[in-house]
């Protein structure tokens, strides 16, 4: 939430003096009337200004990309975030980061996009009804990483049905253990599930007897 003060001749004017200097429209903003100001007598004695205060409420979304923009800004890491709202899905939120040191932000196997977006979910969602599922992704980064771990499902599935027995997936976080999931879902021969304890919950898939 957002407050400021404005003072102006009337109050008409203190709001359009507010309303453009925090770049709002007027039905984004509750305006409390502190004064309403007064020209004096004779326009000299006991003139006082109207004075205003605008309270504005916090946007999660925006919040989300305010508390991403202040987190590379501490890091010195150069990096842009276009914000996609999905028009079918209004719950869920796209935060795509573009930067040079595209490497360092995605981390290793998305690692830090993970991270960022566990804790972007956390500032977006708190203290409002409305829940918001938040994607964190730089440059197609995600769909990218979907298709890789298909591939890896279908090899291994392979593996697992020419070598008769059991394979073992390396640790993965929960929703790409869910990709493996949904894509052996198709396949008859094999069948998929997860043992373990995060963060070292592991895929294992093995032949249908």
């Amino acid at each position: 939430m957002k407050k400021k003060l404005y003072k102006a001749k009337s109050v008409n004017e203190a709001i359009k003096k507010g309303l453009k200097d925090m770049d709002i429209d007027r039905n984004q903003a509750e305006i409390n009337i502190i004064e309403q100001g007064n020209k004096g007598f004779l326009g000299l004695i006991g003139k006082k200004k109207a004075e205003i205060e605008i309270i504005v409420e916090d946007d999660p979304v925006t919040k989300g990309k305010d508390f991403l923009e202040n987190l590379f800004s501490k890091t010195n890491i150069d990096v842009d975030i276009e914000v996609k709202e999905a028009e079918t899905n209004q719950e869920q939120v796209v935060y795509d980061l573009h930067s040079p040191d595209l490497g360092i932000v995605i981390g290793r196997r998305g690692e830090t996009l993970d991270a960022l977006q566990y804790l972007t979910s956390l500032v977006v969602n708190k203290n409002t009804e409305q829940y918001y599922r938040i994607i964190i992704d730089a440059e197609g980064y995600r769909d990218r990483r979907e298709k890789t771990l298909e591939r890896l499902a279908h090899k291994l599935a392979q593996k697992a049905v020419k070598k008769g027995r059991k394979v073992v997936l390396e640790p993965m976080p929960p929703h790409e253990r869910r990709i493996i999931h949904i894509t052996l879902k198709k396949d008859s021969r094999v069948k998929s599930y997860s043992e373990g304890e995060e963060p070292f919950r592991k895929v294992m898939i093995e032949t249908i007897d």
